[in-house]
């Protein structure tokens, strides 16, 4: 994308503002892009080669103001580069292009559908996701996807993104206390993969299930220990000796 000796002369990451200063209107800009954080960091706790940041700088030209998405991912970067983890986003140093951005839009408009729309098609991100909770005769998800240069509405909810891996759509659910609709992961089976809240209690229904089977197979070994031993009472009760059978 740069050349090496433009790259080093360009500011890194820990030299820029690491977001627009733009305060968030809404819990939501934050809680659904959380939510989908916190999923993938279980689904993919074993993998280092991916980034979903929040509200994160995201520059792509050094004479220009960033663009800050409500949440991005992208696949084949460093998960994790040093424990002070990253500041900004910055395209000449990363040189990965995210693969998908999301805007969640909240009271105030900040031209989702408009600027932000041609912004992330310029920069070749590839699936772009607006979620407007507060609309009512038009969809409040929609997805986009890039093809040949231009963004195309998917129709479809979830949407399996086979280039990433995963599926997103909405469906109402529990998260942070409150019931609603809320933004999750899919797999391609349209299958919704969990929250951290379920999996804790999956893995415990998983352990309990574990405990009984347990627990069964230790009741079925001492009902047959007795019944051996029952047996043998009645040879011996015959003058037989059980041992000798």
């Amino acid at each position: 994308m740069f050349q090496s000796e433009l790259r080093r002369c360009l500011p890194s990451a820990e030299e820029l503002p690491c977001s627009d200063d733009t305060p968030v209107d809404s819990e939501l800009q934050e809680l659904i892009p959380g939510l989908l954080k916190s999923i993938l960091l279980l689904l993919w706790e074993q993998r280092m080669d991916w980034l979903f940041g929040i509200d994160m700088a995201v520059y792509f030209d050094p004479d220009l103001p960033p663009i800050v998405p409500d949440g991005f991912l992208s696949l084949g970067v460093e998960r994790v580069y040093d424990e002070e983890l990253r500041p900004s986003y910055v395209l000449w140093d990363e040189l990965v292009v995210p693969s998908l951005a999301i805007e969640i839009v909240s009271v105030t408009y900040r031209q989702e559908y408009t600027t932000k729309l041609e912004r992330y098609a310029q920069l070749g991100i590839l699936y772009y996701v607006v979620y407007n909770s507060r609309r009512r005769r038009k969809p409040k998800l929609e997805i986009y996807k890039l093809v040949n240069g231009s963004y195309q509405l998917q129709a479809s909810n979830p949407l399996w993104m086979p280039e990433i891996g995963l599926g997103i759509g909405y469906e109402r659910g529990d998260y942070g206390g409150l019931t609603r609709e809320w933004l999750y992961w899919y797999d391609e089976n349209n299958q919704r993969y969990p929250t951290p809240t379920e999996w804790v209690k999956l893995e415990q229904q998983r352990t309990q299930l574990e405990i009984d089977k347990t627990r069964q197979a230790q009741a079925e070994s001492q009902q047959a220990q007795e019944r051996a031993e029952r047996l043998a009472a009645k040879l011996r009760a015959l003058g037989i000796d059980p041992d000798e059978v």
